[in-house]
């Protein structure tokens, strides 16, 4: 597990805490040039798991021939949701080796969670790091979907409760794919300042 450290609402700007040591042959990639703008250049990714949750409620309301979740508890999944955005960057932080630093906190400027390291990973572990907050919204989709009909409250919750975990990490998606995109296997991935570098 590696060295993870609450830092509280990030006053600065995200790249002051991933300045680790870049290999001088490490390469940049083609990235937005700011949170902001690549939270933007990633909604996109936001469409299939959308599509998840939507059909997930069709399917299983058209196949039981009745309503099954008391939507006020919906709400309330949704709400008590925001608290496991802290946990979403958690599970980002324990991927990490016991040799790198990693700091949590909350950037305003974007109103996001946000897990920051600045340490070499191989390109796998790169991409369990960034899906592994998944569990958070594939979990309660699935006990969701095997809910009997008649526990309208749970079945409420737990799909209120996954839809934060599904689409918030919509821009770790669009990471993954811009390293399956621009990387080559074997290669380390590590994030430096604003950018993402990847080490042969």
């Amino acid at each position: 597990m590696p060295d993870i450290k609450w830092i509280g609402i990030v006053d600065g700007e995200i790249s002051e805490y991933q300045k680790g040591n870049l290999d001088p042959k490490a390469k940049k990639m083609k990235m937005p040039a700011t949170m902001q703008k690549m939270m933007t250049a990633a909604l996109p990714f936001a469409v299939i798991p959308f599509l998840l949750i939507f059909f997930s409620m069709f399917f299983k309301t058209f196949f039981v021939k009745q309503v099954v979740v008391n939507p006020v508890f919906i709400a309330i999944g949704f709400i008590l949701s925001f608290a496991g955005l802290f946990l979403h960057e958690l599970l980002h932080a324990i991927v990490y080796p016991k040799e790198a630093t990693v700091y949590i906190g909350f950037y305003p400027k974007a109103f996001a969670a946000v897990a920051l390291a600045s340490y070499p990973v191989k390109r796998g572990r790169f991409i369990l790091m960034s899906l592994l907050p998944l569990l958070l919204g594939i979990a309660p989709l699935i006990i969701f979907w095997f809910s009997p009909a008649e526990f309208k409250t749970w079945n409420g919750f737990w799909f209120g409760f996954s839809i934060m975990g599904l689409i918030s990490p919509y821009p770790d998606y669009y990471s993954v794919y811009q390293v399956l995109k621009q990387t080559p296997g074997g290669c380390r991935i590590q994030f430096w300042g604003d950018d993402i570098y990847w080490i042969k």
